[in-house]
């Protein structure tokens, strides 16, 4: 599994897994448990990683949504 978006936004990791579910991308969230430690503050961005094979899908995927970039 490789990272390819960092967001402390919880709604926005909800769409990006839903558009890479749209297209039969699996994905994975990291670090939701530090999150929920840290009382919802935004301290530390929780990371969304696929695939390492899939990864240049993925990627183009959220460009072309224009949502490729950290938060």
């Amino acid at each position: 599994m490789v990272t390819i978006v960092r967001t402390t936004n919880a709604v926005r990791l909800s769409f990006l897994q839903a558009l890479l579910s749209g297209s039969g991308i699996r994905s994975e969230v990291f670090d939701a448990n530090m999150s929920a430690l840290e009382a919802g503050i935004g301290a530390f961005p929780r990371r969304l990683a696929v695939p390492e094979q899939l990864r240049l899908a993925a990627e183009n995927l959220l460009r072309d949504a224009d949502e490729f970039y950290d938060d």
